[in-house]
């Protein structure tokens, strides 16, 4: 059985190779059944933290099971919220392939979904990213966002103005400006993709912020009350998700569903449907767009697939 790191994950995987592979995915023929959602006390802090049990498999082929906790309170420990394992079994004689480093996976697959959504909702020119958030998935969030349109301006908000300029420095290597900023607002109203990937209770981004033809991308906020934006920005905004348990799984769309302030109808399409068409979909470059994701065990099993098989040919090639 092959242990891969995060470090064997971080040299392995490139966006702009992954892409056509994941859109393929979405395309293709794979089980994903309903992911199972607990919550547990943590001893910590009156949030609770979060256990996820997420399988898909190919038939014939390989199953893959991703068991991943999500802890709130881990920036106080200085450890990324998201801990786990990949399990990636052989489906013809039920051997376990590979364990994998799950929070490595989890940020690269869940980026890379952010960065093909995108690539159909963001204006084709889209040069300015702002990126809401300094962890661990902001640096690969930048990164895959830059793999398909073309940003040469990155801001940075965080809670904390020294992790976001920290995060800032780490990223200087891309040919891009990066700035860090004090004033979400003006962020906000000056950028053509904003990425927010926290775990705020509370709405960060505002609908009369919004200005035309920006595109908004919604990462964390993975459970029922949580929300990175407010009812306004869900009304001005034309809506896309991930797969359809996004509607019950994020308090985004959750809580406005409950309330009556946008109905399932609302939703354009997901992101299979986005694939299928393989087409831009804004209607205009005024239209604001907005992707909702809360993960999905097919983008997991592909990403092992593209890790595992981008590290055998490095072997063959050793």
């Amino acid at each position: 059985m092959r242990m891969i790191s995060a470090a064997d994950i971080d040299q392995t995987f490139n966006y702009q190779e992954f892409l056509p592979l994941l859109k393929a995915a979405f395309c293709g023929d794979y089980q994903v059944p309903q992911r199972h959602h607990y919550e547990y006390e943590n001893g910590v802090g009156e949030n609770t933290s979060t256990l996820l049990l997420m399988p898909a498999w190919s038939n014939g082929e390989y199953v893959g099971i991703k068991t991943v906790t999500v802890s709130p309170y881990n920036g106080q420990f200085d450890l990324p919220s998201i801990q786990g394992t990949y399990t990636l079994i052989n489906a013809k004689n039920g051997l376990v392939d590979c364990l994998m480093d799950a929070k490595a996976l989890t940020v690269k697959r869940t980026a890379a979904t952010s960065a093909l959504a995108a690539s159909y909702l963001a204006k084709p020119e889209a040069k300015t990213l702002l990126m809401v958030g300094t962890g661990a998935l902001a640096p690969e969030l930048i990164q895959a966002h830059c793999s398909v349109r073309p940003i040469e301006k990155i801001l940075i908000w965080g809670r904390s103005v020294e992790k976001a300029e920290a995060l800032a420095k780490e990223l200087n290597h891309l040919s891009v400006t990066l700035k860090a900023v004090g004033n979400l607002e003006d962020g906000v109203k000056s950028a053509d993709i904003i990425s927010v990937a926290t775990l705020s209770l509370e709405p960060l981004v505002f609908g009369k912020w919004l200005q035309p033809g920006q595109h908004l991308d919604l990462v964390g906020a993975y459970r029922p009350d949580m929300r990175e934006t407010d009812d306004e920005a869900l009304k001005r905004c034309t809506l896309y998700i991930d797969h359809p348990g996004a509607l019950k799984e994020t308090g985004d769309l959750a809580i406005p569903l409950a309330e009556g302030v946008i109905k399932e109808e609302d939703i354009q399409n997901e992101l299979k449907g986005l694939c299928a068409a393989d087409q831009l979909a804004r209607k205009s470059n005024q239209e604001i767009t907005l992707f909702k994701s809360v993960g999905h065990a097919l983008e997991d099993l592909s990403a092992a697939l593209y890790i595992l098989n981008g590290l055998r040919r490095k072997g063959e090639k050793g």
